[in-house]
């Protein structure tokens, strides 16, 4: 089928030519027209302009029509969840999360973009080691809203003491501490008790509706198991249960059936919590980006429940070839990150259906999701399982279009960000503009390599976004500080006029983001509030230390002068270079 691209919310998504998407654009020869009203008169049937012939005379309404509307040029944030203040040792998604939108809202902001959702490693907590690619991190779930639901008492949570660090940042070893057993109550209540029937009710569909949900509660269970416990990876696990024999498995699915019905509660208590705080979001005028890592980990509900889908060792079960990168400037042995690769052959002899429940789950999550390492849809880097590092190893080809034609099939549209940093080669950059995704520019990487280096913002396109730092990245100003060279400074104070001693990095790289030509700019929250590197979110190639930053916990942190002013600023910033939206425009 011939398709044209359309933008919808700065995506870029393929339609057929011809079609009128739903914003009221046509794609006649490859031209953008308005459906005008006015330029249709009465007894005419002719409403666009290219329905009329070379030299034919024009309504007399011609002179009126307005050029194309919005460019849809937008900013955002970048901020996790559990970045948000609580007390309960982490971030939540209640009233915090909602306080923040309307934080963002007050910036002009149009886009909050989270770190995945998903229930994050449980030794060094990062949300891209994450032990199920489908499930909710429940550690997310706001006790006062279980309050408010009648789940749990006002003296369950009255009695806690809130969680201080040293530092303020995040106490994830405390927050299972506290919650968990808070949690399961909550869970059991609704199951229990008849005032919830209607709750009761809500969570049948919604299991229902997500069947994936099983084997996630039954591996779950199985992971506390205290026979299975001892064993470090379900590939270790007896032969019966590692194999999934059906007699096994139902044997264990009724043994562990209270844990597998809590697991079950609580996924749906996070999907229900996170869908209010996304029409909040919505209602507002603020878009989510999500974020899904290409890769699972081994470990996982998902490898273990489609051992065919990945290369592993047909008898064992234990990965053969793992992902990661290969050597380069910022690594002499490159990044050795462990996940089992996929069998693509394997996946597109099932049509893709895997990936097309995962999607389907993103969709349900975010407005948009940004798609991690992106490069290995074209080709990956494939390491032997039982070396140490990355150096050795080879690229394969990835799936390609096939991919996400099959998605496009089953899901309609998929509004997708491409995460084309790193070793970026053509068949990439083809890629991702045969899928219509716009890419990634982040300027900490723009002050080397001459004028044509893609990150700099005269080599940006209006199909992409613009970040001033990532989550991987040193905030700014620890960047300008500690690891900026003389030379980058000085390209940087010739481009945009920066005074290298006393100028404000921030500042200079915000308004370079925002004057851009990319449709989305974004910045870390770490940026909006000039922060150094106390509060850096991930080091790459560091297991410790990293994901635990958060904002002020003070009770009154959303009307803190700080915050105000950042605020103020960034509705400036957006105002002056159009990325406004009209629902965010005050008198």
């Amino acid at each position: 089928m011939n398709t044209r691209s359309c933008c919808s919310n700065g995506v870029r998504m393929m339609l057929p030519i011809g079609r009128l998407c739903h914003r009221g654009l046509s794609m006649r020869k490859g031209i953008r027209c308005h459906l005008v009203g006015s330029l249709m008169q009465k007894g005419q049937e002719k409403m666009l302009y290219a329905d009329y012939e070379l030299g034919e005379v024009l309504p007399e309404t011609y002179e009126n029509i307005e050029p194309a509307g919005s460019k849809q040029r937008r900013a955002g944030v970048v901020l996790h969840p559990t970045s948000l203040p609580g007390k309960y040792g982490t971030g939540e998604i209640g009233n915090e999360a909602l306080k923040f939108i309307d934080w963002l809202v007050d910036a002009g902001m149009q886009v909050w973009q989270v770190l995945p959702l998903v229930p994050p490693d449980p030794l060094y907590w990062s949300p891209y080691s994450g032990e199920d690619a489908l499930c909710g991190n429940t550690l997310l779930i706001p006790l006062e809203g279980l309050v408010h639901m009648g789940l749990l008492e006002k003296e369950d949570i009255q009695q806690l003491d809130r969680v201080q660090t040293v530092d303020g940042n995040a106490a994830f070893d405390e927050a299972i501490k506290i919650k968990t057993p808070l949690l399961v109550k909550a869970a059991m209540a609704l199951l229990d008790k008849p005032e919830f029937e209607g709750l009761r009710s809500a969570c049948d569909s919604f299991r229902a509706k997500n069947p994936w949900v099983e084997e996630s509660a039954l591996f779950h269970a199985l992971c506390e198991d205290p026979d299975l416990a001892e064993y470090e990876a379900w590939w270790d696990w007896p032969a019966n249960v590692r194999d999934r024999h059906p007699r096994t498995l139902a044997n264990l699915r009724a043994l562990w059936s209270d844990k597998i019905e809590v697991f079950v509660v609580l996924q749906f208590l996070f999907d229900k919590f996170w869908s209010g705080v996304r029409d909040y979001a919505s209602a507002r005028g603020v878009t989510i980006v999500g974020d899904m890592p290409i890769y699972v980990g081994g470990h996982s509900a998902d490898v273990w429940a489609n051992r065919k889908l990945f290369q592993l060792d047909r008898e064992t079960g234990t990965p053969s070839l793992v992902s990661g990168v290969p050597p380069d400037a910022f690594s002499s042995t490159g990044q050795l990150w462990g996940s089992p690769l996929y069998d693509w052959k394997a996946n597109e002899a099932e049509g893709y259906s895997w990936w097309i429940q995962r999607m389907k789950r993103a969709m349900e999550l975010y407005d948009e999701t940004r798609i991690d390492h992106f490069r290995a849809f074209a080709g990956y880097w494939a390491v032997e399982a039982w070396r140490d590092t990355a150096m050795v190893g080879q690229w394969q080809k990835g799936p390609g279009l096939a991919l996400f034609n099959a998605l496009r099939r089953e899901l309609g549209e998929v509004p997708i960000l491409a995460e084309d940093l790193g070793v970026i080669t053509a068949d990439v950059i083809e890629l991702r503009d045969l899928v219509g995704a716009p890419g990634m520019l982040v300027l900490q990487f723009a002050w080397g390599g001459g004028p044509r280096n893609t990150h700099l913002p005269h080599n940006a396109r209006p199909n992409s976004f613009i970040y001033t730092g990532t989550h991987d990245n040193p905030t700014t100003v620890e960047w300008w500080e500690i690891q900026a060279t003389d030379e980058e400074k000085q390209i940087i104070h010739e481009y945009c006029g920066i005074d290298i001693a006393e100028g404000d990095i921030v500042a200079a790289f915000t308004k370079l983001a925002f004057a851009s030509v990319s449709k989305t700019a974004i910045i870390t929250m770490q940026d909006a509030l000039r922060l150094g590197a106390e509060a850096r979110m991930n080091t790459p190639g560091r297991a410790e230390g990293n994901w635990a930053w958060r904002l002020d916990d003070s009770e009154e942190v959303w009307k803190s002068e700080k915050l105000t002013a950042a605020a103020a600023e960034l509705r400036e910033w957006v105002t002056v270079t159009d990325r406004l939206s009209d629902l965010h425009i005050t008198d």
